[in-house]
């Protein structure tokens, strides 16, 4: 049959492709063995449950894997997401009304996260003020919110019924996807920029709108912002759960989308499994990356987009999702506008002028908060992007690229995003899995079958509008993601129960094999680090990321030294404003190291170190230059500690007289 022959032509190519380019030079075999041996033993964990309580093995994986997430991850800022989910519920709840748990759980985040964004410069985000708000909010809706978690429950068991062993795979994929949300925060973006807005909230109670020492300091932050929240009422760094929370979301949103297109359960519960599979979904979980939450608020607006019931408000509830979405980074807005285009062509009938003005009044409102500070500050509403137009003071006058990342965009893109990986992201080849070449032929049949033609659009556009800007592997991931329902529907017509399921475990399995492949930190054996540590952070920021370990020092032993100079890796987002970089990130730091390092007897550097009111200098010896050196010692400097390599030196500052 016609059909079947497509289907497998997409499966042969990838094979082709596989001994091509002899991918298994690249494959990380150990980090896929123990993959394995951590989903067999929570495996061995559940099975008493399973055993002696007659549970379903998905309940008992799923229960494995949460204690195991509270444990490492911390029970403090477990328990700080989960006040803040629900009482998002409740206000969330407001919109979208009862029986959409997941969807008014995102619009409350959506919520909470714009009033937070647009009140940040304000020394109001203390615990002791968003702890009572959410407890209040709670209670208020406590009734709703109690549906909505019966609801929740029981949505989950109706599932998992229906297909119970795929439901199974699902959740042990899922859970060994999870396993990244163990690791602690490492992640270079993570410790140069994303850190430092909750750092700040969590430390000062206010955020300090300034892109003098972080030109990045003023882009979309509302994943930033959601992350602080759940930071400032644990008083500790909640990223791993508040990930995990986005991974559960994107699997619901899943489900539903395939039960709108008439995707079969066990089909449903496969597109899951190839999303929990995808090397970038585990990757992601393990920073503060904006694509996780975009993958969650993506599949949750394309999921209100075909819900065929009466959805309370639902205009208005496509407007904050979708300005969330903006509000995350641009390039997500403008991935998920072909969604848009499909709203208002597939709800053209039930729209009126009116609700529609409003919506879209609220949508410029809830994602406008980080384009007008920035453009208000800078002069720059994207700051550092397009500055060539703009001419910030805070950035060169030229447009910001990555020359990395700008290897053409043309039809063979999707070949070697699979088997070239490297070229577009910092990982391996296969980092980006094999569903666009393994599925390629699945993804031909979907756009001649009308249940998931739009879709299918939908998504293939969300992954070429930008790439077209930028080739860079990470940005397609959510409307990748959002493909994998559309799938599943060519699989389910043409092929035979036993073929589709070989073809699913397959590409799920390939996927599995090459996940570390997606970033370093699963391919140095993140996971397996953390578990055998016992969630003891410091052995890992010993290992990977020696600077958190003398920033804590830092903040302990010299809370108001002045300023602290980072001349190793630019981690200086946790230290919360008092961080200096001579990295790109501070083009005006840079500029005068840079004629500093010109000057052999250190004079320029003493002076550099004195004008910027240096207390603390933080120096690999790769980056301890003979003129850096000389400056330490004209300043004074003593060395107060080293851990791997990276040394901690104390320069000497005058007190300031006392004021008459």
């Amino acid at each position: 049959m016609l059909a079947q022959a497509v289907i497998w032509a997409g499966a042969g190519a990838c094979v082709f492709g596989l001994i091509q380019h002899r991918l298994w030079e690249s494959l990380p075999a150990g980090r896929f063995a123990e993959n394995l041996l951590i989903a067999g033993l929570v495996a061995l964990l559940a099975w008493p449950l399973r055993h002696w309580r007659h549970w379903n093995w998905a309940n008992a994986l799923a229960l494995v894997w949460l204690l195991a997430l509270v444990w490492l991850g911390g029970v403090v800022p477990a328990l700080a997401v989960a006040l803040m989910l629900v009482a998002s519920v409740a206000l969330g709840g407001l919109l979208t009304g009862p029986g959409r748990p997941v969807v008014a759980c995102l619009v409350g985040l959506a919520m909470i996260g714009v009033v937070v964004s647009w009140t940040l410069p304000l020394p109001l985000h203390r615990w002791w003020v968003y702890l009572p708000l959410l407890v209040l909010t709670t209670t208020i809706r406590h009734r709703a919110v109690r549906e909505s978690l019966q609801l929740s429950i029981a949505g989950w068991q109706a599932a998992v019924q229906l297909a119970p062993r795929a439901a199974a795979l699902a959740v042990l994929l899922l859970g060994v996807a999870s396993t990244a949300a163990w690791l602690p925060t490492m992640q270079h973006d993570d410790l140069a920029y994303h850190a430092g807005l909750p750092w700040q909230l969590m430390l000062h109670g206010r955020y300090a709108l300034d892109p003098t020492h972080q030109v990045w300091a003023l882009a979309p932050w509302a994943s930033d912002v959601l992350h602080a929240v759940a930071q400032v009422l644990a008083q500790a760094e909640a990223r791993g759960a508040l990930n995990a929370f986005w991974l559960f979301a994107s699997a619901a949103s899943l489900w539903q989308i395939g039960a709108h297109i008439g995707v079969q359960p066990a089909l449903r519960w496969a597109a899951v499994a190839l999303f929990a599979s995808l090397p970038l979904t585990a990757g992601l979980v393990g920073g503060m990356q904006t694509e996780t939450a975009a993958t969650a608020f993506t599949l949750a607006l394309a999921a209100v987009i075909l819900d065929p019931g009466e959805v309370r408000r639902r205009v208005w509830v496509i407007a904050l999702l979708f300005a969330l979405l903006c509000a995350l980074k641009v390039m997500h807005g403008v991935a998920a506008l072909p969604l848009i285009v499909w709203a208002g062509w597939r709800h053209r009938h039930r729209i009126a002028i009116r609700p529609l003005t409003g919506a879209t009044l609220l949508a410029l409102v809830a994602a406008a908060s980080s384009y007008i500070y920035a453009w208000r500050i800078a002069g720059n509403p994207v700051l550092p992007l397009f500055n060539h137009a703009f001419q910030s003071p805070y950035f060169a006058p030229e447009d910001f690229t990555d020359g990395r990342w700008q290897d053409g965009f043309g039809a063979d893109l999707p070949w070697n995003l699979t088997f070239n990986t490297a070229r577009y992201l910092e990982g391996w080849n296969g980092g980006l899995g094999f569903v666009l070449i393994a599925l390629a032929g699945a993804g031909l049949l979907a756009l001649l079958d009308r249940r998931s033609r739009a879709l299918t659009i939908c998504a293939v556009l969300g992954m070429a509008l930008p790439l077209t800007a930028l080739q860079y592997g990470r940005y397609p991931h959510p409307a990748m993601v959002l493909l994998l329902p559309a799938l599943m529907l060519p699989l389910q017509r043409w092929l035979p129960t036993r073929s589709t399921v070989a073809l699913i475990v397959t590409v799920g399995l390939l996927n599995l094999a090459f996940q570390a492949n997606g970033h370093w930190l699963l391919h140095v054996g993140g996971p397996k680090r953390a578990l055998a540590s016992l969630g003891n952070d410091d052995a890992l920021f010993r290992r990977y990321a020696p600077e958190r370990l003398i920033i804590a020092a830092i903040r302990e032993r010299a809370p108001d030294s002045g300023a602290v100079l980072v001349l190793s890796n630019p981690y200086h987002a946790e230290l919360a404003g008092r961080g200096r970089t001579v990295a790109w990130y501070a083009p005006a730091m840079q500029a005068a190291s840079a004629t500093a390092d010109t000057d052999p007897t250190g004079a320029s550097w003493a002076a550099l170190l004195d004008d910027a009111g240096i207390g603390e200098v933080i120096v690999s010896p790769d980056t301890l230059t003979a003129p850096r050196q000389a400056g330490l010692e004209r300043s004074g400097a003593r060395l107060e500690q080293t851990i791997n390599d990276v040394q901690w030196w104390r320069v000497p500052r005058v007190p300031a007289a006392p004021s008459p």
